[in-house]
Parts: C-alpha cells; sequence; structure tokens
C-alpha cells in the first residue's frame, strides 16, 4: 500500500519587514551583484599585479612592518603580518576583505566575530566564525575588560590575525612567498645604508624603548661590530613587534645579570 508524501514546507518569511531592513536588503545584494560585473569587466592584469608588489615590497616602510613576532609555549612565533596582507590585496586587486562583529553578549562576556576575504573576480571566499572573549592576558591571569573603547581593540586585535589569514588563503602562494622574500631582502639592503650605521641606528631605536646594547648582543650572542645585515633586519621586526605589543622587551631581550648582583642576591638570601 502506498503511503502519502509528507512534503516539508519551508518556514515562512517574516510577515513584515521594516522598510529600513529592506532597503539595507536590496542594497547590500546589489552592491555583491555591481561588485562582480565591475571585476569580470575589469579583469586584474597579472603581470601589472607583481609589478606593482615588487615595487611596494621594495618600500622600507612596508618591509619593516611586513612581519610578525610574539611568545607562545616559551618559543617564539614569527610569520607575514596583516600590514603584508592588505597591501598585497591590493596589488592583486578585485580582493575584498573585512571584519565584523555578528553578535554581542554582555553577559557572557563574549563576541562572535566574522573575518572573510573575497576574490571577486574568481568568486573565491574564504570566511572564518570565532568567538573572541573580554579578555585580555596579562601578567597574573586574564582581565576582564568591561570598557566599550577595551572590547572594540581585543576585537580588533583578535579579528586582525584571521583577515590577515583569510586573505592569505585566497592569494596564489608563489605571490605571497615572493612578497616575503623581497621584504626580507629589503631589510636586509637597508635601503642602502651602510651596515655600520644602520647598527647604529637600531641600537639607538632600542635604547629608546629601554633595551641596552648589551641585552641585545646576549640574545645574538655577538658583540655589534659583528652583527650582520640578518641580525639587523631581524631586529627591526622584533622592535616593531615590541611596539606594537605583540611581544614583550623582556621576553625578547631577558635583562643581563651580573654575577656581583646574582652573588649578592644569593648572600641577602643567606643572611636572611
Amino acid at each position: 500500500m502506498n503511503q502519502p508524501i509528507e512534503r516539508m514546507t519551508p518556514a515562512a518569511a517574516p510577515a513584515r519587514v521594516g522598510q529600513g531592513t529592506a532597503v539595507e536588503q536590496s542594497r547590500a545584494v546589489a552592491e555583491v551583484q555591481a561588485a562582480i560585473v565591475v571585476a569580470q569587466q575589469c579583469p586584474r592584469d597579472i603581470s601589472a599585479a607583481i609589478a606593482e608588489m615588487r615595487q611596494s615590497c621594495q618600500q622600507p616602510y612596508l618591509a619593516e612592518r611586513a612581519f610578525y613576532r610574539f611568545p607562545r609555549s616559551g618559543q617564539t612565533v614569527s610569520g607575514p603580518s596583516v600590514h603584508l596582507a592588505r597591501e598585497l590585496a591590493r596589488c592583486w586587486g578585485n580582493v575584498q576583505y573585512g571584519l565584523a562583529e555578528l553578535r554581542r553578549d554582555d553577559e557572557y562576556g563574549e563576541s562572535e566575530m566574522q573575518a572573510y576575504a573575497w576574490d571577486v573576480e574568481k568568486n573565491t571566499r574564504n570566511s572564518s566564525t570565532f568567538i573572541v572573549p573580554h579578555k585580555r592576558d596579562q601578567k597574573g591571569g586574564p582581565k576582564q575588560l568591561t570598557d566599550m573603547r577595551d572590547i572594540y581593540e581585543n576585537n580588533a586585535n583578535n579579528g586582525a590575525r584571521r583577515v590577515r589569514e583569510a586573505i592569505f588563503a585566497i592569494l596564489p602562494p608563489w605571490f605571497v612567498e615572493e612578497a616575503k622574500e623581497l621584504c626580507t631582502r629589503t631589510l636586509r639592503d637597508g635601503g642602502g645604508k651602510p651596515l655600520n650605521l644602520r647598527i647604529a641606528d637600531a641600537v639607538k631605536a632600542f635604547e629608546g624603548i629601554g633595551i641596552t646594547a648589551d641585552r641585545i648582543e646576549t640574545k645574538l650572542g655577538r658583540p655589534s661590530v659583528k652583527w650582520t645585515d640578518h641580525d639587523v633586519a631581524q631586529l627591526l621586526v622584533s622592535f616593531r613587534s615590541i611596539q606594537q605589543g605583540e611581544i614583550t622587551a623582556e621576553d625578547e631581550f631577558p635583562s643581563v645579570v651580573s654575577l656581583s648582583e646574582l652573588t649578592g642576591n644569593t648572600q641577602a638570601g643567606e643572611v636572611a
């Protein structure tokens, strides 16, 4: 005996949609359609994109911001930064990317975020949805955030990493790798400035943030007169990472404890 087939009907649309909502929905659809049409009518010139990427990566301003460093589980993690990702997206062309806060829950102290990157011409899209706790890691344990500005900055900082990965996911790997190599070469070359002057500038810059030359020499394992182009390039990356709060000066360049200080502390402990 044949049984009647029960068909599931889709949920009905809202009976009423506000005028503002309807306008925004229509605008969003039209914007996406227009972006696709324009991208297909004005396809990227790959040769021009490569030339522009090479020109950008030869600029010290970008090269100094092209990499990041931060500590994790007792080790230092490094890689291409969101600054480099955004510049490469601009050079490649027909790319949209961004970060959106989908939901904020003050009761649970968290925000639901979405980071995305979209190659409009090829219709290739990468996105990730993630939860950002309203907390900031610090010594002694995480600190709960309640100030609106602190929450915004915390969401933006966490989201920037996902935006970076989304952009790199849609760009050709060879395009990204060449950019990284060129930025590293630009850091080593130092804009044509002699190595001894770049070493002096690096020492002066670090002294400005409270890091002495002997701490740097201890980190590198050799005196400043024996530093190489590669050493100075890595120091520039460390300097930018410290400035941006990705790593602390103490983690990157531990303080030097002299033998007399160590002996004095030991004797003080024995007296106590």
